[in-house]
């Protein structure tokens, strides 16, 4: 099995890159979130691949991070999910995205992926729950309370990203209630 590649860029289109190893192209697919992080053409690159040989073709998916490769071997195992729905996944979601969507039982981050119906969404959360690490499924940025968890899925909820919701927390002050700490929150984020 192919494991690793490091090569040179030869062509970028996505969601294909073709990969120059020692004069030999290997095309590979990638997620869109490992697309973007990519150097140019030209460049360098070492990709982390998944090799999958069915009877009619033989495919090479890239990532950037173990992570990736990780959920991308965490989702192909769900029945009913291939590797393009699980490319789209990724591209849809970071990992900590989807392992927040998984952790706080949220379908509807996950409907929004093209390809992906409500029955697909709902065994997704089903089988993945507990599956994708502990490191991944913990809230981001220390949580303190119970209030400060509840104030962090709320702006989730409302549609900011993880990242912005933990900025909002560290300005809060620790013995804030759920109420409060959301309005707090939400005119430290209108800033």
């Amino acid at each position: 099995m192919i494991g690793r590649l490091t090569g040179v860029i030869a062509e970028k289109t996505p969601p294909l890159v073709l990969i120059d190893v020692n004069g030999v192209g290997y095309e590979v697919d990638v997620p869109m979130s490992s697309f973007y992080n990519l150097p140019n053409l030209g460049e360098r690159v070492t990709l982390l691949t998944h090799f999958i040989v069915r009877e009619d073709a033989q495919i090479l998916f890239g990532f950037l991070t173990t992570e990736e490769r990780a959920t991308f071997r965490q989702l192909i195992k769900i029945s009913g999910v291939g590797p393009r729905t699980a490319l789209s996944i990724l591209s849809g979601l970071s990992v900590a995205e989807l392992a927040q969507a998984v952790s706080l039982q949220e379908a509807g981050r996950l409907v929004k992926i093209p390809g992906i119906g409500k029955k697909t969404a709902e065994r997704l959360l089903l089988e993945l729950k507990g599956k994708l690490g502990a490191e991944l499924s913990a809230t981001p940025a220390s949580v303190a309370s119970d209030a400060q968890a509840d104030v962090l899925q709320a702006l989730i909820a409302l549609g900011y990203s993880e990242k912005e919701a933990a900025l909002a927390l560290k300005a809060l002050p620790k013995d804030v209630g759920v109420s409060d700490g959301i309005k707090l929150a939400l005119k430290s984020l209108a800033r």
